[in-house]
């Protein structure tokens, strides 16, 4: 049995070097020089670096997983004779009968590391359907099997899979059924007549692989594509951003960028193309959609990503457009925190990369653990804690997919002011009897904008409304709790650092994220707009702006404010929690404090200085001193606890507010092919800015290459 690897036939050539004036993508590379003995020397080191690191498999475990795949096979296929025949059809279509297993993902592209999953589709006829035959027979039937453990089927989720191990190796298991009576073993569901008559989460669960076979068709050589690729996954991990669910990018989303930047230097190796991975991205123009190939459309109907015509796709944040039928954004998770950090750590590797090429860095400091835990003095930590390990793994899986929500929901209410900076590793407390583990959430007050002395970001509702969300859970189970609480740098538990204590901090002089403070920040310190202080008093999920000189706050022993589990009492699936007197905990970051009400078991109301707030566990982030004195600003430097603090200078994230995509009248004369939109004539272009109405593909803001032409960007204002 060969299992499919679709597509594998085409690539053959994909390997050679492509011929001068051949064009990948829908634009012309930007530079088709090849590689100097520096960086063939560099590309040697890099390669070197990333066996050391551990991030190739044995050859007995990629045997293993083969042997797994085959047997993964034969059980879809007994399984769907069995239907077959349970359903009455004759015994040549019980015989006939026939699933297949396609692979895609890490796996198909070649770029998985020991350890990973697998993902893996079922293509089935078309009587044997997702939500009993797979969901329910097929799960019986690997839940009876020894050699299965951990199965999870989660048939709720955008795109409906099946988790498990089996013999100890993670797969992702999709099923799609097809308008065919009888599936040949051979078939190509890479051609678009598979679409046929299914319904949007088969077309979903299809798109996996097609997308992983077009990705392979689209790069000029999929060796040295591989190869960056696994480096880029790997500078991901190391930096936090990589994770879709949380609102970063997985693994096809870097897939997708890295065959772009492949696009674009066709003729260059590993070691450079992680260079100009950062050099394009740094540079980038988001909302400005990536694509490898140009979005068409099929009589078929399947809505495409198109925000000319689909008002939601000119939300979009960070357009990477999928380059199969029907061609979707593949990051619509990504929101503005999350695209503000990511574009940090793009500069971030940007600097290092051009240390590397002058010869004053090495490979290894790009591939440098984020300190997370010293990069924010203030945090959400969201405890889950379940009965068990069954009950942890399916009420994790739930929390964590909403996590998403709690971030748009902050940005929402403090109107982006507030910044969150979820971070997508777990933890877990094994200290603890119930089975848990914790996600953090750093915070921080929006950068370069004027702000009054003492103002208020409240959350507290924003905080609750997320939990109660949560609680809705349809398969919700005695034991299954979440609990959001504040914590301080200091006051981190020691069970996510990885030796059980936090280790010394480096001088806080030394990192960018410590202390954020800017001459605009210190403005809006000493100024505060009247009809701001108005607005925000009338406003009901606000708590009053403090004057200019606050009153003096008593301040506590800095001890991480918890919610009980005993306070907390369910109705209806919604967890209701109450609190004893509000017990406020007041401290700085660069000019910001946090404060959280005690929470005990005892039901009571929160007390403040405006009288009784309400009963549930809040939080609310404030601008104030802890001491009540005020910042001592001395030449845009601010002195915090004796140490004077100079402003960090960052490169700024992008900023989407200016880059939303207009109205569709306004592009409707846009002629979309791909990377660039070619204007009618009614239409005039700008010297490569944007102004938030085109559709272009090379936001690029400077020339990557000396001489060369990137493209431009459309000024959808229509000529007089």
């Amino acid at each position: 049995m060969v299992l499919k690897m679709v597509g594998s036939e085409s690539l053959s050539g994909s390997s050679l070097p492509p011929q001068g004036g051949k064009k990948f993508g829908v634009t012309k590379p930007i530079s088709l020089a090849g590689p100097t003995e520096a960086d063939l020397q560099r590309n040697l080191e890099l390669e070197k670096l990333l066996v050391h690191s551990g991030l190739y498999e044995s050859k007995e475990e990629a045997g293993k997983r083969e042997e797994v795949l085959r047997c993964i096979d034969q059980i879809v296929k007994g399984w769907v004779k069995q239907l077959t025949r349970q359903r009455g059809y004759t015994d040549q279509m019980v015989e006939d009968a026939n699933a297949v297993i396609y692979t895609f993902g890490s796996y198909r592209l070649g770029v998985h590391g020991p350890g990973a999953d697998i993902d893996t589709l079922c293509v089935g006829p078309s009587y044997v359907n997702r939500e009993e035959d797979f969901f329910i027979i097929l799960h019986d039937i690997l839940a009876e099997m020894e050699e299965v453990t951990e199965l999870q089927p989660v048939p709720d989720a955008h795109v409906p899979v099946m988790k498990f191990k089996f013999q100890g190796i993670s797969i992702d298991l999709l099923y799609a059924s097809l308008s065919l009576l009888v599936v040949p073993e051979d078939l190509d569901i890479s051609h678009e007549s598979v679409l046929y008559n299914v319904d949007e989460q088969t077309v979903r669960s299809l798109n996996g692989c097609r997308v992983a076979d077009q990705i392979l068709r689209l790069v000029p050589n999929v060796e040295h594509f591989c190869t960056t690729l696994r480096c880029l996954k790997f500078w991901a991990k190391r930096r936090g951003v990589y994770s879709n669910v949380t609102g970063f990018l997985g693994g096809v989303n870097w897939a997708l960028l890295v065959a772009r930047v492949c696009q674009l230097y066709p003729n260059a190796i590993p070691s450079m193309l992680v260079s100009r991975f950062f050099r394009v991205y740094t540079q980038w123009r988001w909302p400005n959609p990536v694509m490898l190939c140009s979005i068409e459309e099929d009589e078929l109907g399947f809505p495409v990503w198109d925000p000319r015509k689909n008002p939601r796709d000119r939300t979009h944040h960070m357009p990477i457009i999928t380059p199969a039928y029907p061609c979707m954004n593949s990051s619509y998770n990504v929101c503005t925190s999350t695209l503000r950090v990511m574009m940090e750590q793009f500069h971030c590797g940007n600097r290092i990369c051009e240390d590397i090429e002058l010869n004053k860095s090495q490979w290894s400091a790009l591939f440098d653990p984020y300190l997370f835990f010293e990069a924010y003095k203030n945090y959400l930590q969201v405890d889950i804690v379940a009965e068990d390990t069954d009950d942890l793994l399916a009420w994790k899986g739930w929390v964590e997919s909403r996590l998403r929500q709690l971030t748009l929901k902050i940005e929402r209410d403090t109107f982006g002011m507030l910044q969150c900076h979820p971070y997508p590793n777990e933890y877990v407390d094994t200290s603890k009897q119930c089975s848990h583990c914790a996600f953090f959430m750093g915070l921080q007050r929006k950068e370069g904008v004027r702000v009054q002395e003492g103002q208020q970001f409240d959350i507290r509702g924003t905080v609750d409304e997320f939990r109660q969300d949560v609680n809705m859970y349809l398969f919700w189970k005695p034991g299954m709790d979440i609990y959001v609480s504040h914590v301080r740098r200091k006051q981190i538990p020691a069970f996510v650092f990885p030796d059980g204590y936090r280790r010394s901090r480096p001088s806080r002089h030394t990192h960018q994220h410590a202390e954020k403070a800017s001459e605009e920040d210190i403005e809006g310190f000493r100024s505060g707009s009247a009809e701001r202080r108005l607005k925000r008093k009338n406003e009901p999920e606000m708590v009053d702006v403090k004057p200019d000189k606050p009153e003096k706050r008593a301040s506590i022993s800095p001890q991480r404010q918890f919610i009980s589990p005993d306070s907390t009492s369910r109705s209806n699936g919604i967890s209701r929690v109450r609190s004893s007197e509000g017990v406020k905990i007041d401290y700085l970051e660069a000019g910001a404090v946090v404060s959280i009400p005690e929470v005990s078991s005892f039901g009571g109301q929160l007390e403040s200085k405006k009288g009784t707030i309400g009963d549930d566990a809040q939080l609310v982030v404030t601008d104030h001193d802890p001491t009540g004195r005020l910042l001592n600003w001395t030449e845009g430097a601010v002195e915090d606890d004796g140490q004077l603090v100079r402003p960090c200078k960052q490169t700024a994230g992008a900023e989407n507010a200016e880059h939303g995509f207009g109205l569709s009248s306004s592009v409707r004369n846009l002629n979309c092919e791909g990377d660039v939109c070619a204007p009618d004539p009614d239409l005039r272009l700008e010297e490569g800015c944007l102004h938030g109405r085109g559709v272009s593909q090379n936001g690029l803001s400077e020339k990557l290459e000396p001489n060369i032409a990137v493209g431009f960007v459309v000024n959808s204002q229509v000529a007089g």
